[in-house]
């Protein structure tokens, strides 16, 4: 017992330390060659088109803030844990050391696809934040459009769904509270890559300093509890490793933020927590350990219909972080109370898969 609660916690805090050395070096990059956006969030809000100022985002926008700190530095996260992951795998692997074989956490059954997901979908969200800062012209300044962005995650999600109905056989998921599962057969193809663009349409949840990384660093703490409890070490080992990444974001992250994750951040991280719930049999259990996510998510959603169907809008900007920064709440108080209510939710989240 005591060697698997190493495995689990040694990756969390060596990709931590791996983060927290890379980033002078990763932020001197950043600024030396101006990786910033050129457009302001202030006319991308989701209850107003294109290229029409938002008034109530400008009002609370710190636009010289956001057009002169870098973003992509959500690489500092998955760089961080993808050295981590090759570090065990090459010591377990070429260096003969008592034990050393079960610190490497890379595993057909767990680990495969999640670190896929991570790798691919962090790369499409670098090529997103690239085309924002040297995009040329009307299109390609606004990064990539947003229905490619929908394909190419459904296509990832396609392949992630083909690998659990083929390869790993799994056609079912558990109800929570319950020794039932719904057994889904084929349409357990279609409901993974519902839920996997459910999880990527919350990536909206970035925008204020912190939030985002503190809120996905809770959420990956608590699934590596849970994996930890099935049994499944190497997810536990993968997600502490992203949970330790997400934490030396952080520390550079709070405000004044250094640098944002940007989309190479958030979209790698939400496409890889859907597939970490379903490798966990922890699907059902996602919108209450993701809870903030959800509601997030739900608010552009919401506020979009609203406009379109009644021409009326239900909160006063969306995303719902934003809401509240409208109506006067200060980004910190926002930020930690997010923090709370996330680490509420994944405490009730685990609790709930140990019953």
């Amino acid at each position: 017992m005591f060697s698997e609660i190493l495995k689990v916690m040694i990756p969390g805090v060596l990709t931590f330390l791996i983060g927290i050395a890379l980033t002078p070096f990763v932020a001197s990059f950043l600024y030396k060659h101006k990786l910033w956006k050129r457009r302001s969030r202030a006319v991308e809000t989701t209850d107003h088109p294109k290229d029409v100022i938002n008034p109530a985002f400008k009002a609370i926008h710190n636009e010289k803030d956001e057009l002169n700190t870098p973003r992509i530095g959500g690489v500092l996260i998955w760089g961080s844990v993808l050295l981590t992951v090759f570090i065990f795998w090459i010591v377990s692997q070429f260096i003969d050391l008592p034990q050393s074989e079960i610190f490497d956490f890379v595993s057909r059954g767990q680990t495969w696809l999640p670190l896929f997901t991570l790798l691919i979908g962090s790369l499409l969200g670098l090529s997103d934040d690239l085309l924002q800062i040297f995009g040329k012209g009307k299109i390609f300044a606004e990064g990539i459009d947003r229905n490619i962005r929908v394909f190419a995650v459904t296509l990832i999600s396609l392949v992630g769904a083909w690998w659990f109905f083929i390869k790993l056989g799994i056609t079912a998921v558990s109800i929570p509270l319950t020794n039932f599962s719904i057994e889904l057969g084929w349409l357990f193809i279609p409901f993974f890559i519902i839920v996997v663009l459910g999880t990527f349409s919350s990536s909206v949840i970035d925008g204020i300093d912190g939030l985002a990384g503190g809120v996905m660093m809770i959420i990956y703490a608590g699934f590596a509890l849970i994996a930890f409890s099935k049994g499944l070490h190497d997810i536990a080992a993968l997600c502490s490793a992203i949970a330790g990444g997400l934490l030396a974001f952080l520390w550079f992250n709070i405000p004044p933020a250094r640098f944002y994750m940007g989309d190479t951040g958030m979209l790698g991280l939400t496409i890889t927590l859907a597939v970490i719930s379903f490798l966990t049999d922890s699907v059902l259990l996602l919108p209450v350990i993701a809870f903030p996510l959800v509601a997030t998510s739900l608010s552009s959603a919401i506020q979009i219909v609203s406009k379109r169907a009644f021409n009326k809008k239900i909160f006063k900007i969306a995303p719902l972080h934003h809401h509240f920064e409208a109506i006067g709440w200060a980004r910190e108080r926002i930020t930690m109370r997010y923090w709370v209510i996330t680490g509420v939710c994944v405490m009730v989240g685990v609790i709930i898969s140990l019953l």
